[in-house]
């Protein structure tokens, strides 16, 4: 039998344990406390409500993004496929995770490599940004890049996680400069990303500073991470202090005010607990440009291409009844609608 590396088997470990174990955050995206005002009276007709924008040289149908999920298994690659078809289809933007299993063994990159079924998405490649504490650089970032022939490179920032997880790797100290020095030297966007957490105005304004072209800020309200290492625990110890942060995080709606606030003019992904289409809308209304979702994508894409398209038509549909619904004919009115906070 073949010897499963302790990477690969963290990838399968999380697949399993978002599929079959409740891992949500005790805290709500705060998407929940806001509302739009309805319009009795639209003056608009829904077929022509335009959901389309561009992003990073690509066209994008929908302002939905399949959030950062998975790699490294043959499973993986099966879902990353799935995901990549349905998204080559709808065009919308993909994220894969985090490569860093097929950094350091190559064999594995072809769960990743997704271009053969999606040529014409955005796409994002993805590593932890606190690898560039570990031996990884600019040649590291720009192998993931080249291997999935991405348009973009997320940097995802996950301290809670490898704080709580057995082994974590936990030394955090100079990474700004780090990844400043990716940003510079990298010949594609770098975009920063929570994990499920969020984003402070302190931190957007150094991430803003080492120069980030966008910032995912991937709330909490959501899959919690520390919920996901709970139940891989290799004893109690690591069991109980990854539960003791269930509740821990800045929430969706309240890091995109964050990142708002701190750094007007950034390119906002939303994450973190979005369910569907009216999320998305409001999180367009409090100032990002993408929603993205994880969780529902997964479940489907663990079906078929065909159930994970007809959950990105739905959640495109969502999006253009809600601005059908609300009086926005585009994202610009919908940025400009007004919502209620309650």
């Amino acid at each position: 039998m073949t010897k499963v590396a302790p990477i690969d088997q963290r990838k399968a470990d999380h697949i399993k344990i978002n599929l079959e174990q409740d891992v949500r955050s005790a805290l709500t995206t705060g998407l929940e406390t806001y509302h739009f005002v309805h319009e009795a009276l639209p003056e608009l007709d829904l077929n022509r409500i335009d959901t389309t924008l561009n992003l990073f040289g690509k066209t994008l149908t929908s302002p939905t993004l399949v959030s950062s999920m998975t790699g490294g298994t043959a499973e993986a690659e099966t879902i990353n496929l799935r995901l990549a078809e349905a998204a080559q289809e709808c065009r919308v933007a993909m994220g894969v995770g985090s490569q860093r299993a097929a950094i350091e063994h190559p064999e594995q990159a072809q769960t990743f490599q997704v271009r053969r079924v999606a040529p014409d998405i955005l796409l994002f490649a993805n590593l932890g940004a606190v690898q560039l504490n570990y031996g990884y650089g600019v040649d590291e970032c720009r192998r993931a890049v080249d291997m999935i022939q991405a348009d973009a490179l997320y940097l995802h920032l996950n301290p809670l996680q490898e704080a709580v997880q057995d082994a974590g790797d936990t030394n955090w100290i100079g990474i700004a400069a780090k990844i400043e020095e990716v940003c510079k030297k990298l010949e594609v966007p770098v975009i920063a990303k929570e994990v499920g957490w969020g984003i402070s105005e302190k931190t957007a304004k150094l991430l803003a500073d080492c120069g980030v072209q966008a910032i995912d800020v991937a709330g909490a309200g959501g899959t919690s991470w520390s919920q996901v290492e709970m139940h891989r625990a290799p004893d109690e110890f690591t069991r109980q202090l990854a539960a003791t942060f269930v509740g821990w995080g800045i929430p969706t709606a309240e890091s995109i005010l964050n990142v708002k606030k701190a750094v007007p003019g950034m390119t906002i992904f939303a994450s973190g607990g979005l369910k569907d289409g009216l999320d998305i809308a409001k999180c367009i209304a409090l100032g990002a440009t993408l929603g993205g979702m994880a969780g529902q994508f997964l479940k489907s894409a663990a079906i078929s291409t065909e159930k994970t398209v007809d959950m990105m038509n739905i959640t495109k549909r969502q999006i253009a009844v809600t601005m059908f619904a609300c009086g926005a004919a585009s994202f610009e009115d919908l940025q400009n609608t007004t919502l209620i906070h309650v």
